[in-house]
């Protein structure tokens, strides 16, 4: 069984940044591929940035690239998402998921339980 665990979620203002955390337990977190996703009220799960096994290949979101950054240490079984220049519309739970990397949901078979993260304006 693979746990994921976010952490570093909360409020800021615009223009802003954060850091958010994905500890991961359970198999081999190397084996996996990492994701963020994001999840605004009443609008559908959408990819933020991924990351490969290795860390060498990152790939981000239209919306975010230039501004987030992803990384992981696994060493420390953990994923992370560097969120600079903040805007209202990044507003929403955070979530990292393990799998076989990609832009979509279903490539991605673990789950964390999210993070909130708001940007006032």
């Amino acid at each position: 069984q693979v746990q994921l665990v976010e952490s570093g979620g909360g409020l800021v203002q615009a223009g802003g940044s954060l850091r958010l955390s994905c500890v991961v337990s359970g198999r081999a977190f190397s084996w996996y591929a990492m994701g963020w996703f994001r999840q605004a009220p009443g609008k559908e799960r959408e990819f933020v940035a991924g990351v490969s096994w290795s860390g060498g290949s990152t790939y981000y979101a239209d919306s975010v690239k230039g501004r987030f950054t992803i990384s992981r240490d696994n060493a420390k079984n953990t994923v992370y998402l560097q969120m600079n220049s903040l805007k209202p519309e990044d507003t929403a739970v955070y979530y990292c998921a393990a799998g076989l990397g990609g832009r979509k949901r279903d490539e991605y078979d673990y789950w964390g339980q999210g993070t909130q993260v708001t940007v006032s304006s």
